[in-house]
């Protein structure tokens, strides 16, 4: 029998992967186009400050509690492989840690932290630049798509939980 703490936590990793695919989307779709519009040294301040301000409870709260919620639901699939939803859910919990949580720490944060350090009216400050507004916003792709696969994934799994329920 499925158990209502899964249905829960599978419930909250669907709306945290959601929310954060959200974020990341923002910053494909709009948020790094506008910067680059504008001249390197005002893109390169812009993106320091957002960098700081992200630092916080809220957007950390949905960005590694959904990472907990999904290491939590990783182990419940293989502990409960033969049960219904254990493989959409280990697929989303895989898609989530890596797509978000590990691509960010190997591309993203040293990008950030290389820009941290970068003097925006520098001629290299404006070379990175360049080189940060397409090679970070690549990743930041990864980062959109793979939460948001994986809140799809959450969600078939809560609907095999569901149908499974139905039939005890």
């Amino acid at each position: 029998m499925i158990g209502r703490a899964v249905l829960a936590l599978t419930f909250a990793s669907a709306l945290g992967s959601g929310l954060v695919a959200g974020s990341f989307f923002a910053f494909s779709t709009f948020v790094m186009a506008a910067l680059a519009r504008l001249q390197p040294a005002e893109g390169i301040a812009a993106m320091q400050s957002i960098n700081v301000t992200v630092i916080n409870p809220i957007f950390f709260a949905a960005f590694l509690g959904t990472a907990g919620l999904c290491v939590i639901l990783a182990v419940m699939a293989l502990a409960r492989w033969g049960e219904p939803g254990a493989i959409p859910l280990l697929c989303g919990s895989v898609l989530y840690l890596v797509g978000v949580l590990l691509v960010t720490g190997i591309f993203n944060v040293p990008m950030n932290d290389a820009l941290a350090a970068a003097v925006p009216h520098s001629p290299e400050g404006a070379a990175l630049w360049t080189r940060y507004l397409a090679d970070w916003t690549a990743w930041n792709h990864v980062r959109t798509i793979a939460p948001l696969l994986a809140s799809a994934a959450f969600i078939a799994a809560l609907c095999l939980q569901f149908e499974a329920l139905g039939s005890d």
